[in-house]
């Protein structure tokens, strides 16, 4: 092992994190400050002030400067991972001209003028039409533009979280192109903004060309920490920030995935499959596989939107039984409920959830939908469909993944707050009917982070040795026979027949009540 460390910055949605890691991929120590997701000024917005992100920030990593100051003279760089699609517009000066807008917003604007009519001819032919026009909508640089036009006026660059990081640590407008997944213009076959303006990628967005920040390859130096910034966080002016990439892309990494013949799972707040390929592919129309924490390297992706989410949900209406409990224990209700999925056999006695809380690109129309309800069934069954219902979600994307690379998935592997828990790997390996294995650490984008750190001042030359030096499971999970065999019947007959055969109803329900809004 090296003298030197990586100090990963890893800014989630509810917390951020100081993580120190060394060549071995072994967290050495780290420092956490928690803070409130967002705030809603209305009903549906999704806000955070973007320098308390780095307030905060500042404040974990001067804790972590002070109980460890031996290892943290050991810094040889700097790797930032953020939330993504989280947006920060900034002025002239570089000052943030209004709070960030989060992922979990669901503004829309109106978007009454047309894109021009060769886009818009494009879209038909492809069948994308409401696709593009969900994405349009959802553009926050669109929605400020109809809304807070004197705002957007004053907008000289329009930047993600990742590069709002970057700004604060190093004074340049600066970014990762791993880091690049949100409503931006950006060129994901190219890795890159787009070289024509007539793009129409252009013309679905607001952003301009000379709002954007100049783009660096995952594992490539962006520059050095300034002056100011080692004032507010402790790190020694003039070390190295390296471009490292987005939380699920740099989990990914984290894992271990980096081939197709492996499969990520993220059981987050957004439940993710994914994969690394060198080769570009859509494992959905019109859903790029975003940019790889490995260079020149894609994530194909299936998300499913507000997926463990709903554990969260489902705590929060029906388990208060189970927070008492948890309270008198010293333990989380999670724990708690956790334990009672063992109570509960596959398949939770015929009793199937369709995890579509959120509606998609190719789904707009989409609600999520509960069958099979019997007098049998109780808190605990319906606790483990939902468990069983984001595994079924995330093995039809796999499948999907599977048919466009042409390639076998033969192991997955878990991260996020969902993997924690024995029994939620046991269900899915049993429902994916192959190996699961689980990190080391928790801290698994940190990780991911972390390895581009070393490739970044050249202890590893690639990130596949990297990662291979670095990644380190401590559990496997085998599928059992008879469980996967009750998964795959009620995944093929019953779970893949739900959405085509309530898809006319959920569109009568969005015609009546108008939600979602599409």
């Amino acid at each position: 092992m090296g003298d030197r460390l990586v100090l990963a910055i890893d800014c989630g949605t509810q917390s951020v994190r100081g993580l120190l890691f060394d060549d071995c991929g072994h967290l050495v120590t780290k420092q956490k400050v928690e803070f409130e997701p967002y705030f809603s000024p209305v009903p549906g917005y999704a806000e955070h002030e973007a320098e308390d992100y780095w307030r905060d920030t500042c404040t974990a990593l001067q804790r972590l400067r002070g109980e460890s100051p031996e290892l943290w003279s050991r810094i040889g760089a700097v790797a930032v991972t953020t939330q993504r699609d989280t947006v920060v517009p900034m002025d002239a000066n570089g000052v943030p001209v209004r709070p960030a807008i989060i992922w979990l917003d669901q503004r829309m604007a109106r978007c009454d003028k047309p894109m021009p009519l060769v886009d818009r001819l494009q879209f038909k032919v492809t069948g994308m039409t409401m696709a593009a026009e969900i994405t349009r909508r959802q553009g926050k640089d669109n929605w400020m533009v109809e809304n807070e036009p004197e705002l957007w006026a004053r907008t000289s660059k329009w930047l993600l979280l990742s590069g709002f990081f970057s700004f604060r640590l190093m004074g340049r407008y600066v970014d990762s192109v791993a880091s690049q997944i949100g409503h931006t213009p950006f060129d994901y076959a190219a890795r890159s903004w787009p070289r024509s303006d007539n793009s129409w990628r252009w013309h679905m967005f607001s952003a301009r060309r000379d709002q954007m920040p100049e783009l660096v390859d995952a594992g490539g130096q962006m520059g050095t920490v300034s002056a100011e910034a080692a004032r507010e966080t402790g790190i020694p002016e003039g070390t190295p920030v390296i471009a490292a990439g987005s939380d699920k892309g740099c989990e990914t990494l984290g894992v271990g995935c980096v081939d197709e013949t492996s499969i990520s799972l993220s059981f987050g707040t957004t439940a993710t499959a994914q994969t690394t390929s060198r080769r570009y592919y859509e494992s959905i129309p019109f859903m790029p596989p975003y940019p790889a924490s490995v260079k020149g390297s894609f994530n194909p992706e299936v998300a499913i939107f507000r997926g463990y989410w709903m554990v969260t949900w489902f705590k929060k209406e029906f388990a208060a039984r189970e927070a008492v409990e948890a309270r008198e224990r010293g333990v989380s209700p999670e724990v708690v409920l956790n334990e009672h999925l063992e109570d509960v056999p596959p398949g939770s006695q015929g009793l199937m959830l369709q995890p579509y809380w959120g509606p998609g690109l190719k789904m707009p129309e989409a609600k999520g939908s509960m069958i099979g309800f019997g007098d049998v069934h109780t808190r605990s069954h319906i606790y483990r469909a939902i468990i069983e219902g984001i595994g079924y979600a995330l093995l039809e994307g796999v499948e999907r993944i599977e048919r466009k690379s042409g390639r076998k998935v033969n192991r997955v592997m878990v991260s996020g707050g969902g993997s924690q828990s024995d029994a939620i790997c046991q269900i899915t390996a049993d429902l994916f009917d192959r190996p699961v294995v689980r990190s080391e650490t928790y801290e698994t984008s940190g990780l991911g982070a972390a390895i581009n750190g070393f490739v970044g001042i050249g202890v590893y030359a690639t990130h596949e040795e990297a990662a291979q030096h670095m990644v380190h499971w401590d559990s496997t999970f085998l599928p059992r026979p008879e469980a996967s065999r009750i998964y795959h019947e009620l995944y093929t007959r019953v779970y893949k027949c739900i959405y085509p055969s309530l898809q006319p109803l959920y569109r009568e329900i969005q015609e009546i009540t108008g939600y979602p809004d599409i």
